[in-house]
């Protein structure tokens, strides 16, 4: 049955209709917002290219988890920022180190709110490099080692979730099996199993001071000309004991998430990057767009596509907006 018998307006004519028949929706639940923790005390320091993003020192994290709570968002992640770095990325795994200590306070003081540790050595190392340096790349193996052990020290910390970035292969199988081996047989991981090489992290590396000294990781993050390759990411993953998958970015990977999503039976974790959200901020910041509508359909682009959750430095205006809509 076609035109005239059909006609699709009749369900757009009235917003209640419209409202009723959406197939698509977005909740505060679904938000899950990055949190920066820098050394120091007395420190809010805004990023240079994120604009209202700041690096926060651990005492300073009361302000933004007031604001998290008070929009209801229930769920961070939650990256370091530390002083001191080594050629190895060594000082992740320390029990006093930024990430740990925060955790520690948060978990003390805010203990409704899921707290998602980001896993990776990028922030830690000398060289910017997400692993160790042997022959002039990142060796895989050596570097699996070191993630296992900042594993199980943010577990110990009190994380609720870890979230290995690093794109090493085989990690997710060697961080299973040592959280289970010391008792972290419930501490899921939410692996960044699909992570492109992408010119969308700019502004991030001003954020985590992670910027590489030299070269660049495409020796280990995902050709963004790739399709094929993430699904056999995510199935070694899965095998491999992963309970979510994160894919990055996301914007311009929408068919990635939507592959993903028609093929595996797991939780996706699209990741709204900072390159994104700079664009946004500098077009809003111009008046070229209208702001809110403009992110609520971006994030609404990443559910429709396959996304069960966000990570999203807009989590905070967009809660609030969906907020007073209820």
């Amino acid at each position: 049955m076609s035109y005239p018998n059909v006609r699709l307006r009749r369900l757009r004519y009235n917003s209640i209709i419209r409202d009723m028949v959406e197939d698509t929706h977005l909740r505060v639940e679904d938000l899950i917002y990055p949190v920066f923790v820098c050394d120091g005390k007395n420190i809010k320091k805004e990023i240079r290219s994120m604009p209202n993003q700041f690096q926060f020192s651990i005492d300073m994290l009361p302000e933004i988890f007031d604001k998290i709570i008070s929009n209801k968002i229930r769920s961070i992640i939650l990256f370091g920022v530390p002083e001191k770095k080594d050629e190895h990325g060594h000082v992740s795994h320390n029990s006093n180190g930024i990430i740990q200590t925060a955790l520690k306070f948060i978990k003390k003081k805010y203990p409704e709110i899921l707290v998602i540790a980001d896993l990776c050595n990028c922030q830690y190392t000398t060289h910017g490099h997400c692993g160790t340096i042997i022959d002039g790349d990142v060796d895989n193996d050596t570097t699996v080692e070191n993630l296992t052990k900042q594993a199980i020290s943010l577990a110990k910390a009190g994380a609720d979730v870890l979230a290995p970035s690093d794109m090493m292969d085989g990690r997710v199988l060697h961080i299973r099996e040592s959280l289970d081996k010391n008792g972290f047989q419930k501490t899921p991981i939410f692996s960044y199993s699909v992570k492109y090489a992408s010119a969308f992290y700019g502004p991030f590396r001003d954020a985590a001071n992670n910027s590489p000294s030299h070269g660049d990781r495409k020796t280990y993050q995902m050709n963004f000309k790739n399709s094929s390759e993430a699904m056999r990411e995510i199935e070694l993953d899965i095998n491999e004991g992963a309970d979510a998958v994160i894919i990055k970015p996301a914007m311009s990977y929408l068919d990635i998430i939507n592959r993903v999503k028609a093929k595996f039976n797991i939780p996706i974790i699209a990741y709204n990057v900072s390159g994104e959200f700079s664009m946004v901020a500098a077009a809003s910041g111009n008046n070229w767009i209208e702001r809110f509508d403009i992110i609520f359909e971006i994030l609404i682009s990443m559910k429709r596509a396959g996304a069960s959750a966000i990570i999203s430095y807009h989590a905070l205006e967009i809660a609030e907006k969906l907020n007073k809509n209820v």
